[in-house]
């Protein structure tokens, strides 16, 4: 049998005003901020059994501009229902964005047959609070596939929830992503 989804993971939109939208999420809806940086800012009701649900990500040029919606994410139980669904939207021709490595998961973006932003992600057992997006290949061991999500982990790991990274982390995140780009 193919892998399949087992539940949604988050939402994500493209908002105007991001502080505005902040101060909505955290002061009015009760969310814990969770994750922030240059890409926007997440939030969790339950930061213990979900790193976000809610991601804001800066970029949206009008409120009258009907393309909101940046991704919609569900989550798969493991490592090989991932490779099952990189194998089969190959197989079906869907255009697959990326793979990478947050840390905390392993997030494959693709889009679906009306090109909309869709993401299916494996959590990996690592809490990571920043915002991290190394490219990995998922068709290497799953020892050699830990081992770079232990190498975005290691780079990550001093973000506190809901701080930006500093810069010295910052840049080591910008390294890392470079190094996984040029070693493809």
């Amino acid at each position: 049998m193919s892998a399949r989804v087992t539940g949604l993971g988050h939402v994500g939109f493209y908002v105007q005003d991001i502080e505005l939208m902040k101060d909505f999420y955290q002061n009015f809806m009760g969310m814990k901020l969770t994750k922030v940086g240059p890409l926007g800012a997440f939030f969790s009701a339950d930061p213990e059994g979900v790193d976000h649900e809610i991601a804001l990500i800066n970029g949206r040029q009008s409120l009258d501009d009907p393309h909101w919606i940046q991704q919609i994410s569900m989550r798969v139980e493991s490592l090989d229902d991932l490779r099952d669904f990189k194998h089969r939207i190959h197989e079906k021709g869907y255009q697959l964005d990326r793979i990478v490595s947050h840390a905390s998961a392993i997030g494959c973006y693709f889009r679906d047959p009306e090109n909309n932003p869709t993401e299916v992600f494996w959590l990996t057992g690592y809490t990571s609070w920043a915002q991290i997006g190394v490219p990995i290949d998922i068709d290497q061991s799953d020892e050699q596939v830990m081992e770079d999500v232990r190498r975005s982990f290691e780079v990550a790991r001093h973000v506190e929830m809901g701080q930006v990274p500093t810069p010295e982390t910052a840049a080591a995140i910008r390294e890392l992503s470079a190094d996984m780009v040029g070693s493809r």
